[in-house]
């Protein structure tokens, strides 16, 4: 609250310091009590709104009446803070004061709680903007990611073929090795029978012819 009432203050400063050169040079040039009192009173006789009117009530603790102008030219002590606002002497705290300077110069928005709420507005569109700003890097760090994921799976898909040449190769071997060492047995074994078989058959044809 207190940054944003800073940030009122110093845009109602911006907006006196072009305004003093233009349409109301002669009441801001060099701007007294009374001058920014008479000034007042010509803005107020231009149909001002409800807030404006609001505001000239709460500093001067009267109704702005057409017909009560000598009523408020007794006024005139009320301006004292906006005139030394406005020459930089002083950095007033009552913010009825500060909201008729924002009037006497036509700064907008005004008063200080329109001021407010749009600063708030604005915060939080920048706030918005930034998450969705960080979302859309998130998506993109995920898609780097994947890019690099598969990347790096193709980059294995190609050493795969070499791995699986390697155990073929290897199978194959222990393959060969395991036959070269069942085979011989089996080859004694046949060898053996077939012997056995004909030593049998002759023994008896031999005993048959006795």
């Amino acid at each position: 609250m207190n940054n944003t009432l800073e940030e009122y203050k110093k845009a109602i400063k911006i907006k006196y310091e072009l305004e003093k050169e233009g349409e109301h040079f002669d009441y801001l040039y060099s701007p007294s009590r009374g001058k920014l009192r008479d000034l007042c009173w010509l803005i107020f006789e231009n149909n001002p709104t409800q807030d404006d009117l609001n505001v000239f009530k709460n500093l001067l603790c009267l109704d702005f009446d057409h017909t009560k102008k000598n009523k408020f030219k007794e006024q005139k002590d009320k301006f004292r803070p906006i005139e030394t606002f406005f020459k930089g002497e002083t950095d007033p705290l009552n913010i009825d004061a500060i909201n008729l300077a924002a009037v006497i110069v036509d700064f907008q928005p005004r008063p200080f709680k329109k001021f407010n709420e749009k600063c708030r507005i604005e915060e939080a569109k920048q706030i918005e903007r930034a998450e969705k700003d960080m979302a859309v890097v998130g998506v993109e760090n995920k898609i780097i990611e994947k890019e690099g994921f598969v990347e790096h799976e193709n980059e294995e898909s190609k050493e795969h073929p070499e791995k699986r040449n390697s155990l073929f190769n290897f199978a194959a071997i222990f393959s060969k090795k395991i036959a070269q060492r069942i085979y011989p047995r089996k080859i004694i074994t046949i060898g053996v029978g077939a012997v056995a078989l004909v030593s049998s058959a002759l023994l008896y044809f031999v005993q048959k012819k006795d």
